[in-house]
Formats: C-alpha cells, structure tokens, sequence
C-alpha cells in the first residue's frame, strides 16, 4: 500500500469507501497491497469482523483480490473510473504503441457517405413505443449468421459484445456463481467477471481453443457458464477448430444447467472458418459485433440463443437502456449492404494477418515460438513480463504485459500487429529477441 495513503473509518461502510476513493484517485494503484485484516483493525480501532467486512464488499464489486500468501491486493484493473496509467507502462515519446488492442484506423470503412445517406433520407423520429430491432437488419444479420452455420432463430441486439456478455451473465447467474474463462482471456471480460461478483475459473487455450480437458474440469468445479471466443481470441489469436468443436460439443451435450455464451467480436476480420457450438447445450448464445471490422465507435452486437436466453436479454434491456439507437442501425444495414465496404473489410482482414504471420515468421527466425492463428494479437512467451515490457520500452516499442490478460497461464506479452508496416516486422523481432535475450553483462571495466 502506498505509504503516503491513510485508510480512515470506523464501520465497513466507511472503510470500504476510504479504499475505493484511493483506487479512484490513483493512491491504491492496481496490484497495491492492502493491510492485513487485524493490521488495519488495530490501527482503526475496530474489530477485524468489521475491516474483514469491508474487504468482502470491494472483492465482491470486483476492486480487490485476495492473492493467497500475499494478502489483499486492488485488482490490476478494478472497475471504477480511475487513473488509468499505472496499468500499462506509458510509452516513450516517439515509441510505437502496440498494447492497444485496436484495429487499424486507415482500414475501416469511412461512415461520412453512409451518414450523409442517412440524413437525405432521414424518416419520421422513433418514438418509445416503436423501437427495437429493425426487421431489416435483424433479417439481414440472420442471412450472415446462418452462411456460417449459426442457428439464427431469436435474436436481438445489445450495445457491443460486452454488454451482451454481461446481459446474460446477469439474466443466469448470481455473485458467487462460478464462470469458466478462457486463460489467458479477455482482460476486459475478466474485470467484468470480478465486477459482476462471480468467481473465474481458467481453462487453458491453445491455437485450436479451450483445451477440452479444461473445460471438463471447469465443469467439475460447478461452472455455471462457459464463454469461449470463437476466432481471433484475445490475447492469444486461437480459433476454435472443426475438431475442438466437435469434442467440446460432445462434452457439452445433456448439460441443462450450463449457460453458453460465443463470443465472434472479429467476425469478418477472422480469415478462418467459423465452427460454432451454438445450440450444443439447452442455454445458449451466440453474440457478434460489428467494432472490429466496422469501427469501435459502433457500439452494436447482434445476439442469437434460444428463446428463453434471449427472452430474458431483451426483457432486461427494455426496463434499462430500452434498445439499441435505430439510427445506428440503419447505419450499420448501410455498410453491410455496400459491396465497396465489404471490399474494404476483405482487404483490412487480408492486412492483419499478412502482418500478424509476418511477424510469427520474423519471431521464428530469432528462436521465439508465438501464437496468432487469427485477428490482430500475437501473443509471446517470455520468462518475465516486467524486464522484457522495459527493455522494449527503452527500444522504442510499447506492447501489454500478459498479466492483465493470466490467471494462471504462464507470463507473456500481447503485440498488436494492426498498426504495423511491413518494414516493422523484422526490427520488431530483433527488438523482442533482444529483450527477451539479453547479451551477458559484461562486468565493470578493468
């Protein structure tokens, strides 16, 4: 805990809020370690059941974690609004930033034609009584799913994948329920996890997948969900292949009291066949959005399942947000049905991964074995996270530490390739080699 940082209350109420507001002001920085629990109660004057109190609170919300021998800790990325620098070492001036996690800004399609067709063709406003999901698109998004195999039958629409994912984590399960993630996984996905008061359980992924094994045991440990990413996983870039599929389907069927849920966030960007396990179990949903090969800034995901699934999804979204803005909607139906734009997203995936097996090839050349199947990541192995994230740094290079992205999978860094030229590969790898592998120190001069 930061020395300069007091933790004042008398109830758990009052000490809980104290932690929160030095999370939210940066003194508690993510990863900071907290005091055990007699410690502060000593110090506060109060007994430990009331500090222990406050403790359970912010771990259930997701703020902290407890890390066994090494006590009460903030979580790396706790939800509330805060400063959020300490997350990522910030790059230098003139460094390359490759630890954002964003398509290429020169490869999406421009929105200013299809807006300005909008507006010249603009219709009666949507009154409350006459929103939801437009026939149109939702007929067009069905026309897409089912070409890559997705039962397409109840769907509605959420703001993003995300906000799908956490919809239904919310319609199915309560604090305390257990969720089996992919590790390495989502950093956003595993902070909403936290936030939402479920507990993770990693399952290991390779560039097919969750392993099989994992998930088996998941379900051992009473997972109550499964989410797995079915292309351009991230951090790792795994896709689920026909045989995992296969095998995870078996393992999955005659399970009525698991919850499903297809994360497809790269959808055309993809370049690798779609093996969904839509419908492998009798809770299901399969969710994809339109940010990656569209523009983040589209905050749309399509979402298919079985009625009841996607009966409670719509339900809930009608007594909060309402529906998804028909306005974006109808931009979004523009873009799909714009042969220029589906060229431009054909081209946009074809870039992504010559970069991203370019740069495995420039990796292999130096002796690095990384991972990218698919989408925009590569993910490295390295030995230890903080020296090779600062030795890049030094070299001009900012890429993500594996640690906002483990649970329990070994140490690793996550490049994103979308911003990268052709003649960045190679000093890239070179960069990575040399931070990975450093020449031998040779000593004080004699």
């Amino acid at each position: 805990m930061s020395a300069h940082y007091q933790l004042t209350g008398t109830t758990a109420v009052e000490i809980s809020a104290s932690i929160e507001s030095g999370i939210r002001t940066g003194a508690l920085s993510p990863g900071a370690a907290l005091p055990p629990v007699r410690a502060l109660a000593a110090e506060l004057g109060v007994s430990p059941a009331t500090v222990a109190r406050a403790y359970q609170e912010l771990r259930q919300r997701g703020l902290l974690a407890t890390a066994g021998r090494h006590g009460t800790r903030v979580r790396p990325r706790p939800p509330v609004a805060a400063r959020r620098s300490a997350l990522r070492p910030p790059p230098l001036p003139g460094a390359r930033d490759l630890s954002r996690g964003e398509p290429d800004p020169r490869l999406l399609p421009p929105l200013g034609p299809h807006l300005a067709a909008l507006a010249a063709n603009d219709g009666p406003s949507v009154g409350y009584s006459d929103a939801g999901v437009l026939p149109e698109l939702a007929e067009a998004a069905r026309t897409r799913l089912r070409a890559d195999g997705v039962p397409a039958g109840e769907l509605t629409l959420t703001g993003g994948a995300l906000d799908g994912i956490e919809r239904l984590l919310g319609a199915h399960l309560r604090p305390g329920d257990a969720v089996a993630v992919e590790d390495p996984g989502w950093a956003n996905l595993l902070d909403l996890v936290a936030a939402l008061g479920l507990r993770p359980i990693g399952v290991p992924v390779d560039d097919e997948g969750p392993l099989v094994a994992g998930v088996a045991a998941a379900l051992a440990a009473g997972a109550r969900a499964l989410i797995v990413t079915s292309r351009a996983q991230n951090p790792t870039g795994a896709a689920v292949s026909a045989a995992r599929a296969e095998a995870l389907r078996t393992l999955l069927a005659g399970r009525p009291d698991l919850l499903l849920i297809e994360d497809d966030h790269a959808a055309e960007l993809a370049r690798v066949p779609l093996h969904p396990l839509a419908g492998a179990t009798e809770s299901w949903a399969f969710v994809r959005s339109v940010s990656k090969p569209f523009g983040p800034d589209l905050r749309l995901a399509v979402l298919v399942g079985d009625e009841t699934t996607v009966a409670r999804v719509s339900g809930r979204t009608r007594v909060g947000a309402g529906w998804v803005s028909t306005v974006l909607q109808r931009l979004v139906l523009s873009l799909w049905r714009d042969p220029a734009v589906t060229g431009l997203v054909e081209r946009a995936a074809r870039s992504y991964e010559q970069r991203r097996e370019g740069l495995l090839a420039a990796l292999a050349e130096h002796g690095l074995t990384a991972h990218g199947r698919s989408g925009i990541n590569v993910w490295l192995p390295v030995a230890d996270e903080t020296s090779t994230v600062t030795a890049l740094r030094d070299a001009g290079w900012a890429v993500a530490p594996g640690a906002l992205y483990r649970i329990a999978a070994p140490p690793a860094l996550r490049i994103t390739v979308s911003s990268l030229d052709p003649t960045d590969l190679a000093p890239l790898a070179a960069a990575l080699a040399q931070a990975e592998n450093p020449p031998p120190s040779r000593g004080f001069p004699t």
